[in-house]
């Protein structure tokens, strides 16, 4: 059984305002192109199909488009919902749908229903787990603990006691939009943290032979079972570096797993530059870098005159410029802006009540207070999204969100800023 794995296509979604959807088009066309000279017999998308639970017209145009060109070429889809998607609204039609041969799971309740292909082999069963959102499905699922452990045990409890009733040598795959360990994360995914906690061991998909995992940006195998095909586009800076594709996936007799980087179309390559101003301008290395879209990083003591202007001029693409001045190690300003860098929103808060009451931090009853609360307004805004509540979804993660910034204190002295102006910037949101 040969089958295509992707994830996070986050439809509707920009870059620093860059509209992406010609980009997005061009990646369906390159996924259909993909599926049919490559003779996948099944598509496998593990969640994130739009960027907010309320999408775009033109968004939802192109899914719809995706999914005739799929149905056309006659090859089987499963598609989950994510932490992005609504998952009422994306699986609305699912019965009707399904008749063209793709298969939407939205339902945490039919986790336990599969798919089931066939090829020379054998049967093959896909089972689909949407995002599970530990506060709303714990108890439907009779998970015995709160957080995204234990939810994915009791789902995936669910899947083995299935397959366990399938004919001996049934191999199984599982689509799962989550955060495993040892998973590499980057800027432009949500958080997800619930308790203090984000991530799931990878053991829990021990006894199924593939695991098609969404959410994370990058592609990357936890195991040779367990892998991310990451978002087949960069959302963020900090995914530079990263190669963007899909894992072909060749699944043998008796669950032999053997898998191939397919490379996604980049639209425009990205950079991240460093430095003072006229060394930026000056630098004859950085000129590889004058058709990519750019994020500079100003580290001039000084915030220098017109910088956006001026740097444009030899960088046109610029998109995001950030104010980092260079300071001594001592300098209390710099030791701020550093203590924030990877702070995750519950240690930010605790080291707040720290500071509030001169130093000393929350104990165990008022750290459990901060994570009760934190978890129940992420939880809130995980149900409106999954309710379609436009104004959860665009304040999520609107057409200007992407790469947003929560505001630091002035006194840190860093800044974002975009084409139109300045953005005050210091912590980038997971989005």
């Amino acid at each position: 059984m040969r089958f295509l794995h992707t994830s996070d296509w986050h439809l509707g979604r920009s870059f620093h305002r860059v509209n992406l959807l010609a980009a997005q088009r061009r990646f369906i066309d390159h996924l259909v192109a993909t599926v049919r000279e490559r003779h996948v017999d099944a598509v496998l998308v593990a969640g994130d199909v739009y960027d907010r639970a309320v999408p775009p017209l033109a968004a939802v145009e192109l899914f719809d488009d995706a999914l005739h060109c799929l149905a056309d070429l006659g090859v089987p889809t499963v598609m989950i919902s994510g932490n992005h998607d609504s998952a009422r609204r994306l699986g609305v039609g699912a019965g009707l749908i399904e008749r063209a041969g793709i298969h939407l799971r939205t339902d945490p309740a039919g986790c336990a229903t599969p798919v089931v292909l066939a090829d020379d082999h054998g049967d093959v069963a896909f089972y689909g787990l949407p995002y599970l959102e530990p506060a709303l499905v714990r108890e439907a699922l009779g998970a015995d603990g709160t957080g995204h452990t234990a939810v994915l045990r009791a789902a995936m409890d669910r899947v083995r006691a299935d397959l366990a009733t399938r004919p001996p040598g049934t191999r199984s795959v599982v689509l799962a939009h989550a955060f495993v360990t040892g998973g590499a994360p980057s800027d432009s995914e949500r958080d997800i943290t619930v308790g203090g906690v984000a991530s799931v061991p990878a053991e829990v998909f021990d006894g199924v032979d593939y695991a098609a995992l969404g959410h994370l940006h990058g592609c990357q195998a936890i195991t040779e079972r367990v892998r991310y095909s990451g978002s087949p586009l960069a959302y963020s800076f900090s995914e530079a570096r990263h190669r963007k594709s899909m894992w072909l996936v060749d699944l043998g007799p008796g669950g032999a797993v053997t898998a191939e980087r397919v490379d996604c179309p980049v639209p425009r390559p990205l950079a991240r530059i460093r430095g003072r101003i006229e060394d930026l301008l000056a630098d004859p290395g950085l000129a590889r870098h004058e058709d990519a879209w750019v994020e500079a990083t100003l580290t001039d003591p000084a915030r220098p005159h017109e910088p956006m202007p001026r740097l444009t001029r030899r960088f046109p693409h610029l998109l995001s410029l950030v104010f980092d001045p260079e300071r001594a190690p001592e300098d209390p300003l710099a030791s701020y802006a550093q203590r924030l860098r990877g702070r995750t929103d519950r240690q930010i808060a605790e080291d707040f009540v720290a500071h509030v009451r001169g130093g000393r931090g929350p104990d165990e009853a008022e750290r459990a207070v901060l994570g009760v609360a934190l978890d129940a307004v992420r939880a809130a805004e995980t149900e409106s999204a999954a309710t379609g509540s436009a104004a959860t979804g665009s304040a999520a993660t609107g057409s200007a969100a992407t790469g947003s910034a929560v505001a630091e204190s002035p006194a840190a002295g860093s800044a974002a800023m975009g084409p139109a102006g300045a953005t005050p910037s210091s912590r980038k949101v997971a989005r």
